[in-house]
């Protein structure tokens, strides 16, 4: 789910992660994010998390297609590894009989440097508006964040604010997480406005 803005730590912002977890609406952008979204750029805010836990994201992107459109690349895992290499596999693990929560997997090499990372989370879905994921075992045990989509031009195109908050893996520095995050989520973004415009057409 694209890779590892999904898993270790792609996307939260400046509430704590449990405010944040209760927070269905995207925070409005600032005048700042506003142009470079409008101007068709990602905006992000990324940090070290205050309690020295690893690192918080909050990206933002335009894309013009419904957010039905962006809703099935999100959570597509077919498409995982062709929107994000350092994925190496995604697989849903299991589903509740609503299709509201889902238990996934993936695997994700960040570097030669490094072992895979192994993780598996839980989401909660909110059709077409936000999905939400928390880490519950592997390599990564502590994430938290959610996906939020915003309608936008009656429904034409959609506004998606990523949200995350993880802790490095392997007792790596809080820095490496952070670094990761401005790294990889803009290229997830990206991938997604990309996949999302070409099955809207």
């Amino acid at each position: 789910m694209l890779g590892r803005a999904f898993v270790v730590a792609f996307l939260v912002l400046a509430a704590p992660a449990a405010a944040m977890a209760r927070d269905n609406r995207a925070q409005e952008p600032n005048p700042d994010w506003l142009h470079k979204i409008e101007s068709g750029e990602v905006a992000l805010e990324a940090h070290t998390d205050p309690s020295g836990r690893g690192g918080q994201v909050r990206a933002m992107i335009d894309i013009a297609a419904p957010p039905e459109t962006v809703w099935a690349a999100i959570l597509d895992c077919d498409r995982a590894a062709r929107m994000t290499p350092s994925v190496k596999s995604c697989r849903v693990l299991s589903r509740d009989a609503g299709d509201r929560v889902e238990l996934r997997e993936h695997v994700v090499k960040w570097s030669f440097l490094l072992p895979a990372l192994h993780s598996t989370s839980r989401l909660t879905l909110e059709p077409y508006r936000r999905i939400t994921f928390r880490c519950e075992a592997g390599d990564i045990k502590d994430c938290e964040g959610q996906w939020l989509l915003e309608p936008r031009e009656g429904g034409k195109a959609t506004r998606v604010t990523y949200e995350n908050r993880a802790t490095a893996p392997f007792g790596l520095p809080n820095g490496v997480t952070t670094m990761a995050m401005r790294r990889d989520v803009p290229a997830a973004l990206r991938a997604l406005r990309r996949e999302s415009v070409a099955a809207a057409r």
